[in-house]
């Protein structure tokens, strides 16, 4: 087994995201789960049947929406040159991306449980770095959204926590309103 602590940080090579969409195209990876998260590939989380419930919700929240942006779903972020996410939710400019995954979001949304480290300390700097301007991630573990806005060098300023009962209103489309409630699954 390969010691990094043994390796040298700058003899290591991140994977670009040009390499690792040739390694997709061609099979390479079969059906794993996979992302590339700042050069390296990450096995992603299975999804229980909680996350399922909160995905199908936002599809639902958000389809008001498909005359005025791409609403996607699990599919491809061209986040960088060295990252390629698979946020749960991602609302896109429309356009045409057969030749590339889209590299621009107006809102990403994580769907977090097993994840929420994760999403939180990798997820969420990769994409104030990428410039997107709300990202949200469903907290299953708390039970809240956490509503990250402001980018800047990496980070997102400001972070909010919304529960039950609360209503957001997205930066690009406020006047969609999103109840809590209904993008949190019922409680047990």
């Amino acid at each position: 087994m390969l010691d990094r602590d043994q390796i040298s940080p700058e003899s290591v090579r991140p994977l670009r995201r040009s390499e690792y969409d040739r390694l997709v195209q061609w099979g390479v990876f079969g059906d794993e789960q996979l992302e590339l998260l700042y050069g390296t590939i990450v096995a992603m989380s299975p999804i229980g049947t909680a996350h399922a419930e909160s995905v199908r919700r936002l599809l639902r929240l958000f389809s008001s929406l498909i005359d005025r942006v791409e609403v996607q779903i699990q599919l491809p972020l061209a986040a960088s040159h060295e990252s390629e996410p698979q946020p749960d939710v991602s609302l896109v400019p429309r356009g045409d991306y057969l030749a590339d995954h889209p590299s621009k979001a107006l809102l990403v949304i994580e769907v977090a449980d097993t994840s929420l480290k994760k999403d939180r300390l990798v997820k969420a700097p990769l994409y104030a770095s990428a410039g997107i301007p709300e990202y949200w991630i469903v907290n299953l573990i708390d039970d809240v959204i956490e509503v990250h806005r402001s980018p800047s060098r990496g980070k997102y300023r400001e972070v909010t926590r919304h529960g039950r009962g609360e209503v957001l209103r997205p930066l690009q489309f406020a006047d969609l309103a999103v109840r809590v409630d209904d993008v949190l699954p019922p409680r047990k």
